[in-house]
């Protein structure tokens, strides 16, 4: 099979990919960058094909790749200034303390 070959792919694993690539091309990255992105997420995700001959057939998949979400969180927090954030800490440490007693 030469490199690059997706015939051992089965078709969702061909849908995810499509499903991922999208994600990528509407955050601004593009066509040929996503397409990579998104077969090497499946990759990691199933370990290679899943038809017969596919090194991945068979393997239990632990999905890693489906456990990022929620990573691209704290852009909020990191806006607030050093004051602010140390103020809010401060603030849910004495609430903490004062309903755990």
């Amino acid at each position: 099979m030469p490199r690059g070959d997706k015939a051992r792919y089965t078709e969702k694993q061909e849908r995810k990919a499509d499903h991922i690539a999208e994600g990528y091309e509407k955050r601004g990255v593009s066509e040929k960058e996503a397409e990579r992105r998104a077969w090497a997420t499946v990759n990691k995700d199933d370990g290679g094909g899943k038809k017969p001959g596919g090194s991945g057939r068979g393997k239990q998949t632990g999905h890693p790749a489906a456990k990022k979400g929620g990573r691209k969180g704290g852009t909020a927090s990191a806006a607030r200034s050093k004051a602010d954030r140390s103020a809010a800490a401060k603030k849910g440490w004495h609430t903490r303390r004062r309903k755990a007693g």
